[in-house]
């Protein structure tokens, strides 16, 4: 387990990003508690979990006050993320990189080393990770 207590900023080399490629790198198990995902975003981290066995992710469905006015069941969260991520793909910059995480968010999401869930409760919004060396 690395001992680097480097702060997340917004300075070069201490993003979240950043900090996120070094700590997770040699991560065995990987959860994120996060308010919100964005699939075509999947290719900036992809390749540092290459050889993590597990990634789950439980996203919340939003923030917006809209949404959160809304209550769904499981059923109806799962559609909401599923149609959210379809519009997302169609929205999403048409780049081989961006395209390389989707496929690999596929591939992995088909294999079971990666798991989304939706939560259908929408006040969901902190981020909480946890890494499993």
């Amino acid at each position: 387990m690395t001992s680097d207590l480097t702060f997340i900023t917004n300075e070069a080399g201490k993003n979240l990003l950043d900090r996120f490629k070094i700590l997770i790198k040699d991560t065995q198990l990987f959860d994120v508690l996060v308010g919100y995902f964005y699939a075509s975003g999947f290719h900036a981290l992809y390749k540092s979990l290459e050889k993590t066995e597990k990634i789950r992710i439980l996203v919340g469905i939003s923030t917006s006050k809209q949404i959160v006015e809304l209550k769904f069941s499981h059923a109806e969260a799962k559609e909401y993320v599923q149609n959210e991520i379809q519009e997302e793909m169609e929205k999403s910059a048409d780049r081989a990189e961006v395209e390389a995480g989707v496929r690999k968010f596929i591939e992995w999401t088909i294999s079971k080393k990666l798991e989304i869930r939706a939560y259908p409760s929408q006040n969901l919004h902190a981020k909480l990770y946890k890494r499993v060396c």
